[in-house]
């Protein structure tokens, strides 16, 4: 653990108990007291607060001092319509490599004179490098000294107004900051587990009174990455080097519905992002494969790496699970992976091969259970 980031939050998460584990180069709760599946269930039931300050925090301004050119200069990276984001909200993105592939999903918002982007841990180094090199015209930095948290849950508003006054006015992906006790805090109403909630940065200095007033709502528990992990899965969203990465494309991954149509082929700004060929060639003609969601029969898991196949006995591997788990909200396995096109309509069986035995599969529609955002 000597050689891992602490969080600015180790001391509290110490105190309540958590078993920390290294993550992204990071030392990280993975658990509390609770345990995995109280703590997932607790979530979607009330309340979770999470402790995300391992994530990159990134600031980009236009040198020209011009919110648009900010946009556009974004826009050349990343394949969504960043120039007609409004001030204010956030959009989910990613950056994409020459062949088409993902180099990192991010949250990037506009705040008028500047984007505010957060990027995953373990790509931090990555994304800048990427930043930096394709955004000349821009002045980057990383933010220092703020941590970030998670209120995930249906009552998160009602936790988090106790505090912020007029968080029932955020909508799904606003973004605003306000003060607390005289610091600003940057809040979105936005999170990775499928349910209502926002991401809160703040200094690190504030951080831990800020977590120990949510906490002293009977609401809000602390939840660690376990129950992070099997939350996302159940809500169908990706993680990065498991379900994407440089060799995945969005479309290949399910992600079309991030490209709106303003960079699609007959859209304003069509392209001119690192490949672009591929990816909107893809949207207009399909893929090979893609990413589904999949039920395995039974109560056994099928966890990452497992293999698919299209029949019961023979031939080779058409597929892999790229995740996988117990989903405790709906007490079945659930995982995602990717599998032929001729293969990926709901309903249909495949096999995954467990210790030698081959089970059968269903490919599911994603995500496994509703979301309960607010729109």
């Amino acid at each position: 653990m000597s050689e891992l980031k602490p969080l600015a939050l180790r001391a509290l998460h110490l105190r309540l108990g958590a078993k920390m584990v290294p993550f992204a180069g990071y030392e990280m709760p993975v658990q509390y007291p609770m345990g995995v599946l109280k703590e997932h269930l607790h979530c979607r039931a009330a309340a979770g607060l999470f402790d995300v300050s391992h994530m990159g925090q990134v600031i980009v301004t236009a040198k020209s001092g011009r919110p648009e050119d900010t946009a556009l200069a974004l826009e050349r990276l990343i394949p969504v319509d960043l120039l007609g984001l409004k001030e204010g909200r956030q959009r989910y993105g990613f950056l994409t490599t020459p062949a088409g592939g993902i180099i990192d999903d991010l949250m990037a918002t506009n705040r008028g004179d500047h984007f505010f982007v957060v990027v995953n841990a373990a790509r931090k180094a990555v994304d800048l490098a990427a930043l930096k090199a394709g955004l000349p015209d821009c002045d980057l930095g990383e933010v220092a000294g703020r941590a970030l948290l998670a209120l995930q849950g249906p009552q998160a508003e009602a936790a988090l107004a106790r505090l912020v006054p007029d968080a029932a006015d955020f909508a799904f992906m606003d973004h605003g900051i306000r003060s607390w006790q005289g610091v600003d805090l940057w809040i979105s109403r936005s999170g990775y587990t499928g349910e209502d909630g926002f991401e809160i940065s703040l200094p690190e200095a504030a951080a831990e009174a800020f977590a120990t007033r949510l906490l002293e709502d009977p609401a809000v528990a602390p939840i660690g990455l376990g129950a992070r992990d099997s939350l996302r899965l159940e809500a169908g969203l990706c993680l990065y080097g498991h379900d994407i990465d440089e060799t995945t494309s969005p479309i290949e991954a399910d992600l079309a519905w991030a490209i709106q149509k303003a960079r699609r082929a007959s859209g304003a700004r069509a392209g001119g992002f690192p490949g672009a060929e591929r990816i909107l060639r893809e949207l207009a003609e399909g893929t090979a494969r893609k990413r589904v969601g999949l039920r395995p029969e039974g109560r056994a898991p099928m966890r990452e790496g497992t293999p698919l196949f299209a029949a019961e006995t023979g031939g080779d591997p058409v597929g892999t699970i790229t995740s996988g788990g117990f989903g405790p909200s709906l007490e079945a396995p659930v995982a995602m992976g990717y599998l032929p096109a001729s293969l990926c309509a709901p309903g249909t069986t495949i096999w995954g091969e467990l210790r030698g035995r081959r089970l059968p599969v269903t490919v599911a529609a994603l995500p496994f259970r509703p979301s309960n955002y607010k729109r």
